[in-house]
């Protein structure tokens, strides 16, 4: 493995560093990427605005430096449309459509082989693989890791690797990196979004990024069909802890009927969330036979402790699992797990509110209106 690079990093790129989950520096994969002709830059299936994000960022800065760039999406043909403004979007390609060599494969915001889906032939004949992640996982996946679970957004740590790589990004990587970092933070709304991050963006913007149009693009537009199935998601609710918590169900009939598509139901469970007393929202939503779920926390519940326990994970505020069970019994299996997890949570959440508090008022009208199994009434049937 290359030693890291001497002189000082540019502005705004932390110093050399480890991670007690990685096994290279950014500076070390910046010197191993210069080697490379043949790139390849792959995100996790289904991907989000971090991943897409911190692909485009990356792809751009690698083709100022006269590398040959792919990137790679590892479960569909096009970019989600939500995120299709993104410039350079137009570049992503089927990982099943890829036949190109590749020299370096570079795996972003995804820790695990399983994760990049058809991208897993293109990783296995690569001569060298990197990883670069905010996700901690049990293995490796790749030769060169470099791995931090505190930052909130891999697109952090990917727009400090194309200031090493190049100095100064260029405007298109400036804006893909910060799409992939406000998308990642709620539009900097999450607690997870500390000075770092603002930090960041600044210097972001200065390379040329726009968040208006970020805004603009991404949290300010929703289609009818988003609206639509938000709306049947919080009309049939289910409000448990006394209301600290929220379950929101969509089945496949419900999507078909407002053509909603997954980026169109992406934004639901952040409404659920946002619904006064709540401090742990989920999503179910019934796809091709399984069961998706979207997890999110207000304050300090740990959403990924209960995606773990159906086989997914996240972060402590996101997270993200699938079960492979009628929606029905799948609800009533994450209604269980809710109660088990987040009660003492919820508990103290009702202990120390004021009764000044709107807080505890929310949940204690919606308390008032509950079924003995967690139930509540919704918009008239």
């Amino acid at each position: 493995m290359s030693s890291a690079l001497s002189g000082a990093a540019p502005r705004g790129v932390p110093a050399a560093r480890l991670t007690p989950q990685s096994n290279a520096s950014l500076e070390q994969i910046a010197e191993a990427l210069r080697g490379a002709d043949d790139i390849v830059v792959c995100g996790h299936v289904s991907p989000d605005g971090d991943c897409i994000g911190s692909q485009l960022a990356l792809t751009h800065t690698l083709n100022d430096l006269g590398k040959r760039v792919t990137p790679v999406l590892a479960d569909a043909r096009v970019a989600p449309p939500s995120l299709a403004f993104l410039p350079g979007s137009e570049l992503l390609t089927s990982a099943d459509d890829f036949q190109g060599p590749c020299e370096a494969f570079v795996a972003v915001d995804v820790p695990t082989v399983e994760r990049i889906g058809a991208a897993a032939r293109i990783h296995a004949r690569a001569s060298l693989t990197i990883t670069i992640d905010h996700h901690a996982a049990p293995q490796a996946m790749s030769q060169m890791v470099y791995v931090e679970p505190e930052a909130p957004a891999t697109a952090l740590r990917v727009w400090d690797l194309c200031r090493l790589l190049v100095g100064a990004p260029s405007p298109a990587a400036a804006q893909c990196a910060f799409t992939g970092l406000a998308t990642d933070t709620g539009s900097f709304q999450y607690a997870s979004a500390g000075e770092g991050a603002f930090r960041t963006a600044a210097d972001m913007i200065a390379c040329g990024a726009d968040p208006a149009l970020t805004a603009r693009e991404f949290f300010q537009r929703r289609t009818l069909a988003s609206l639509q199935v938000q709306a049947q998601a919080i009309g049939s609710a289910r409000f448990l802890l006394g209301g600290a918590a929220v379950l929101g169900t969509l089945d496949s009939a419900q999507i078909a009927s407002a053509g909603a598509v997954k980026s169109d139901i992406e934004p639901v469970v952040d409404a659920l969330r946002s619904i006064e007393g709540v401090e742990v929202a989920v999503l179910l939503r019934q796809q091709d036979g399984i069961v998706r779920g979207s997890a999110r926390a207000k304050s300090t519940a740990d959403v990924a402790q209960m995606a773990r326990l159906f086989g997914g994970g996240g972060h402590v505020a996101a997270a993200g699992f699938s079960i492979d069970a009628p929606l029905d019994e799948a609800a009533a299996r994450v209604s269980a797990a809710i109660e088990r997890l987040y009660g003492p949570c919820a508990s103290q959440v009702a202990s120390s509110a004021s009764a000044e508090d709107p807080l505890a008022a929310g949940a204690s009208a919606r308390a008032a209106h509950a079924t003995s199994d967690g139930q509540t009434a919704g918009a008239p049937q």
